[in-house]
């Protein structure tokens, strides 16, 4: 391959080129977790306007369940999204889906009331969740692969870290707007029209993204794998018979990775004020305050992942929560504001271990020309699997066995079980990720393919 056909020293984009990539991308993970902070905040008011004849319970294992029944269709959009990235290009994948994701939300917020429409009601509720389900699955690796191919080699770390600032930033700013509305309004007007505002804010924040995203060229390892012929004519079928070690190894690391996200910012609101009894105000104030920490710490845990490497990081995050789950979850428990703050952060800390490296990581295991179909399939499955069902196990547990510890035995499982696929995975730090066909990392050091930019 000549000095002009390599991947790797195509024309590259100025920083503030990358810098828009990496907005664009970053804003759809905020439009789907600030979907999952609202609704993971306005679980009474949904509970009441959309199953108003179940008993209180009931009607939180029902929003529960709203919330993880969507998954379902998430491996589908993994297998069909995905694979399309790699054949028509990220960008234009990338723009349907924040559209659909921000588009569902919206209109959430405008379905009328199982009193006003009766079953219909709770029938519309769950088909918005379901085209939010499919068009997820498309989303988190389209995103992620976006940023990873537009960031230079020696920053990948540090650029794909703002993939989950964005996933911090959409969560902090869905429930500081659905506290709000709480504390602005009685519960009369809450239960009756004020839940919905915070819905409807996601239909700005959707064209924001799409317009992010709209300005940009799709990436320059895209359109070199494109210049040289190498995009794949049959993308599903190639992914699955090349590609299966890499995407099971994915799935395996990725159960850790959402059995954690999920527990930490979507359950926690719950398990703390619906289990552990604690205060609103109280829940409210170390959650949000964990996350920002979270945010202020996250970019500089990527440029370390671009410095000592993304296994070191990852490895110390799965070690930490098989060790250290049980007494943060110990601390959580005994209800006082001191140790639960403490419970919080060792668990945030580890999380963020996790989230400022995997953007830079997760992609580095496929190669160029099937990477969004790969990455889509392996972390859509995992995803279905074990992120958006984790709140509905964790509380089913919970009800069953009165163990308000289970959350820590979640976790443990999960950590036991990431363990392997972390030390399987190649070291990518600063490696190329731009050939069309080769594996990030599997590479000889000296070869032409490891040079960095």
């Amino acid at each position: 391959m000549s000095d002009d056909e390599r991947p790797d020293v195509a024309d590259q984009p100025d920083v503030r080129t990358v810098r828009r990539a990496v907005a664009g991308a970053a804003m759809g993970n905020a439009v789907e977790w600030f979907d999952y902070a609202i609704y993971s905040y306005l679980v009474t008011s949904i509970g009441l306007n959309f199953f108003p004849e179940a008993s209180p319970a009931a009607q939180t294992m029902l929003v529960f369940a709203g919330i993880a029944i969507p998954f379902v269709l998430r491996p589908f959009g993994g297998v069909f999204l995905g694979p399309l990235g790699d054949k028509f290009g990220r960008r234009r994948v990338l723009a349907v889906t924040i559209l659909m994701m921000s588009g569902c939300t919206f209109f959430i917020g405008l379905i009328p009331s199982y009193t006003t429409i009766g079953i219909a009601a709770p029938i519309l509720l769950l088909l918005a969740r379901l085209i939010q389900g499919f068009s997820t699955g498309g989303e988190y690796g389209g995103a992620a692969t976006f940023i990873a191919e537009y960031a230079p080699d020696r920053k990948r770390g540090f650029y794909g870290s703002f993939l989950e600032f964005g996933t911090l930033t959409g969560y902090v700013l869905g429930a500081g707007i659905a506290t709000t509305v709480q504390l602005s309004l009685s519960d009369e007007a809450l239960n009756s029209w004020g839940w919905r505002i915070p819905f409807l804010i996601a239909g700005p924040l959707g064209l924001i993204g799409f317009y992010l995203r709209n300005r940009l060229e799709d990436t320059p390892a895209f359109r070199s794998c494109e210049r040289a012929g190498e995009t794949t004519q049959a993308p599903f079928s190639e992914v699955l018979r090349t590609y299966w070690p890499q995407i099971i190894n994915l799935i395996g690391f990725v159960i850790l990775l959402n059995v954690a996200d999920y527990t930490l910012l979507t359950y926690m609101p719950t398990y703390l004020t619906q289990v552990l009894e604690i205060s609103d105000t109280e829940a409210l104030i170390v959650i949000i305050g964990v996350m920002i920490g979270m945010m202020l710490v996250i970019a500089p845990v990527g440029a370390l992942s671009d410095r000592v490497g993304r296994k070191p990081l990852l490895l110390t995050s799965a070690v930490g929560f098989l060790v250290l789950a049980y007494p943060a979850i110990a601390l959580v428990g005994m209800r006082d504001p001191l140790p639960v703050t403490g419970g919080m952060v060792i668990l945030a800390v580890l999380l963020v271990l996790m989230l400022g490296t995997i953007g830079s990581a997760l992609p580095a295991m496929f190669p160029t020309r099937n990477r969004y179909g790969g990455f889509s399939i392996g972390y859509s499955v995992s995803t279905a699997l074990f992120g958006g069902t984790a709140p509905l196990v964790i509380t089913a547990l919970i009800d069953r066995t009165g163990n308000t510890a289970v959350p820590a035995f979640y976790l443990m499982g999960a950590a036991a079980v990431a363990i392997i696929p972390i030390l399987l995975m190649p070291e990518t730090a600063r490696v190329s990720i731009s050939h069309p066909t080769r594996i990030p990392g599997t590479e000889p050091a000296d070869s032409d393919s490891a040079l960095v930019r």
